[in-house]
């Protein structure tokens, strides 16, 4: 249903495409600027031939025909929160890596707030994913969704037709933490190594180097409320 317009409104440029895993289970990163993103990245994953898989709040199946058309595309519900449902994102990723699926997750959680719409800091979902459950992430950085769909904006602007330039990096073992506590310094650890990774793959493609430090949402927040010390 969607890659028809996808189709209509967008054209990839891909590098690297043959780093894209053609079998078995892995998390695919990317980086997150626009609203849209999703339905480009997962066009794309459909275009380099594997079904994409999203995790997504087990409340938005519940809304008629979006959630039926979630669940028949095979997307994920999790729940959230509380210790029962404390698991579920665990028993999620355990049936992907059971039946060889791919799943797509945003590092950065949410749209970057970096004014100039560089990688912000990465939270530690997706590296969890993969450390947990043994399987390679591969990080990508995609540029041109912000013409397509400005970052904060309701509006889609289809015409003349969008550019994406798509970068795909080798993917990521993290062997080096094997048989660590997956603690919260270990997986903030390899969570700066990915986001190094996605931001460096967005430099190539926009042909500029990224600030030296990294936009902290929680530092900015602290600042903007007076609470920021040091």
């Amino acid at each position: 249903m969607v890659l028809p317009a996808v189709n209509l409104a967008v054209r990839y440029r891909v590098t690297d495409a043959r780093k894209f895993p053609q079998a078995g289970a892995f998390v695919l990163s990317p980086n997150h600027f626009s609203e849209i993103d999703p339905i480009v990245v997962g066009a794309l994953a459909w275009k380099l031939g594997r079904a994409p898989r999203f995790m997504a709040k087990a409340s938005v199946f519940k809304i008629p025909v979006l959630g039926w058309l979630l669940r028949k595309s095979g997307q994920i519900p999790v729940e959230r929160g509380g210790v029962a449902r404390g698991n579920e994102p665990v028993k999620a990723a355990r049936r992907l890596v059971d039946r060889g699926q791919m799943v797509i997750v945003y590092p950065e959680g949410s749209l970057t707030r970096d004014p100039e719409l560089w990688p912000m800091r990465g939270k530690t979902g997706a590296v969890r994913i993969a450390l947990e459950q043994g399987i390679p992430i591969v990080p990508m950085a995609h540029w041109g969704t912000q013409d397509l769909m400005p970052r904060y904006s309701k509006r889609i602007s289809p015409f003349p037709r969008k550019t994406v330039h798509v970068k795909i990096g080798d993917p990521l073992s993290f062997d080096e933490f094997k048989g660590r506590s997956l603690d919260t310094a270990t997986l903030n650890e390899a969570t700066a190594i990915l986001m190094d990774a996605i931001t460096g793959l967005l430099e190539d493609l926009r042909g500029e180097k990224a600030p030296a430090k990294r936009w902290n949402p929680s530092e900015h927040d602290q600042k903007e409320t007076g609470r920021f010390e040091g």
